[in-house]
């Protein structure tokens, strides 16, 4: 591909031009600085602006990511796909595909060692805390957070000392039968694998530390056998051993001393976010199979792929949104790898309807460098409430706040939600505007004018609720207010009133006629 096309100054969309001729352009520069879509129920938001800019970024080349939250989205991005022409581009992770995607496994080889718990650890808790969060049941507490995390890394740890590997089942396996203290032996899981890993873990340190030591003359064995830092001494020559300590420490020692009631909460953070992953189709898709090359998250920018979830939260409630969290999580990591690009490399999209089943702790961060990786992310959404509600907790609001301004362009369709509108209003802006009082004396002939200048909203709040809807009442228009940050609009401001078509269809790469 040439750099000419993906480079971010080409023209995404073309608005009409004002009175002097002067027009204004959208490119691929706003597009990887971030798109917020808001609009009431049957606006036209998904099928106005948003089936305009995904087809602008299909036909442009991009690459991408599709997260579902309804049945039908799947065949409307088919039908996008093929009318851009990008259909053999398209990848479908669904039951009915033999594609898929092990998200250990692909973590897991990224790093060794350490920064492989890590890496594991960071996605399982990003997707835990996003389900609390969007719950409400997400505590303030940092002890809470800090159990489960050192829960999640030490039964990772443990595996893969056991086994040499991470699956999901196994992590079930070792929580559930981690020793409890306040359940009667009769009442005891009949598995053993906790055990069992343990057993195995301590022959292999112990064979590998004699034979660490056998390597050594005798006079240093010696020496290390009556050290009082003999345990650092084996742990510099046998780097699971200390790790292993670590482990045995937190289970033996730390762990069967919490009560019943604090354990219990713990246990059941890990284990019911692994017991929604292992129910089909997600264990099936996620969890056992080795990933299918088309759906790794470098294909997107490598080779233009357009990776769909087909698992809508409408049907398979907290397990499907769960598995598109992750996904999500570890696809925006593979983003973030991928560094700054130069201007021949591909962009890719991030594409959500009704995103706030999608957000996650991480976004505004991965937001904030999201322009240096190419990545135009699209979030649509019906109003603001949506993201209070699913950024739970002390601060929602002042949350979502800091996160939308990480999305540069922002469009305003029809709204009936106050604080919406309102916020759509705000950050317009005000303008100056003559106001004319008129003042009549005590003799009749006596009259007298004057004029003041006041600030009033340039678009109203009331406004929004009076934007065209699309369908046939509307000629198939929906309107929107587009806030663009950094542009100068041929209205002057930083905004403008567009006209999006329901039947719109990309006709070339070249500008074009919103």
């Amino acid at each position: 591909m040439s750099a000419e096309k993906f480079s971010l100054d080409n023209i995404l969309i073309t608005f009409p031009a004002d009175s002097t001729g002067k027009q204004t352009y959208w490119t691929n520069r706003n597009a990887v600085e971030g798109v917020q879509i808001f609009g009431g129920i049957g606006s036209g938001k998904t099928s106005g602006s948003g089936r305009t800019l995904a087809l602008k970024y299909l036909a442009a080349g991009f690459g991408g990511l599709v997260l579902t939250v309804k049945p039908q989205e799947r065949q409307e991005w088919e039908k996008y796909c093929e009318i851009a022409g990008r259909l053999d581009d398209l990848v479908i992770i669904s039951p009915d595909k033999e594609n898929y995607f092990n998200f250990l496994e692909y973590e897991s080889t990224a790093h060794k060692g350490a920064q492989a718990t890590e890496n594991l650890l960071q996605v399982l808790k990003t997707v835990i805390r996003s389900s609390e969060e969007k719950q409400g049941g997400k505590s303030e507490d940092p002890f809470w957070e800090t159990a489960v995390d050192m829960l999640i890394a030490n039964t990772i740890d443990l595996c893969q000392l056991a086994f040499n590997k991470v699956t999901v089942a196994l992590l079930y396996e070792l929580v559930l039968t981690i020793p409890n203290p306040y359940i009667n032996s009769s009442e005891e899981d009949t598995r053993k694998t906790f055990e069992e890993a343990f057993s195995r873990v301590e022959d292999e340190i112990q064979k590998s530390t004699k034979n660490e030591l056998y390597k050594l003359p005798e006079e240093v064995q010696e020496l290390i056998h009556y050290s009082p830092n003999r345990e650092r001494m084996i742990e510099d020559r046998v780097p699971e051993y200390r790790i292993f300590n670590l482990v045995k420490h937190f289970f033996h020692r730390s762990y069967v001393k919490l009560p019943q009631k604090t354990r219990s909460i713990i246990d059941f953070s890990f284990t019911g976010f692994l017991f929604g992953l292992m129910r089909d189709p997600v264990y099936s898709l996620f969890c056992v199979h080795p990933t299918t090359a088309s759906v790794r998250p470098e294909q997107c920018y490598e080779n233009g792929k357009i990776i769909l979830i087909d698992l809508p939260v409408k049907l398979h409630h907290k397990a499907g949104r769960d598995c598109q969290i992750l996904y999500k999580y570890v696809w925006q990591r593979a983003m973030e790898r991928r560094g700054e690009t130069k201007d021949a490399d591909r962009p890719v999209f991030l594409w959500a309807d009704e995103a706030q089943n999608f957000i996650h702790e991480h976004d505004a961060d991965f937001q904030a460098t999201a322009r240096s990786s190419k990545v135009a992310t699209v979030y649509i959404s019906q109003n603001l409430p949506n993201y209070f509600g699913s950024m739970g907790g002390n601060k929602a609001e002042y949350k979502v706040k800091s996160f939308l301004g990480t999305l540069a362009t922002k469009i305003f369709h029809a709204n009936a939600d106050i604080e919406t509108n309102r916020y759509a209003s705000d950050l317009i802006g005000e303008e100056e505007r003559a106001n004319y009082t008129a003042s009549l004396g005590t003799d009749k002939d006596a009259a007298s004018t004057s004029v003041s200048q006041v600030r009033k909203k340039i678009v109203p709040p009331e406004q929004f609720g009076l934007l065209k809807t699309g369908g046939k009442p509307n000629a198939g228009v929906v309107e929107g207010y587009m806030h663009i940050q950094g542009a100068k609009t041929n209205t002057g401001g930083n905004h403008i009133c567009a006209n999006f078509r329901q039947d719109y269809e990309p006709k070339s790469l070249k500008t074009e006629l919103i």
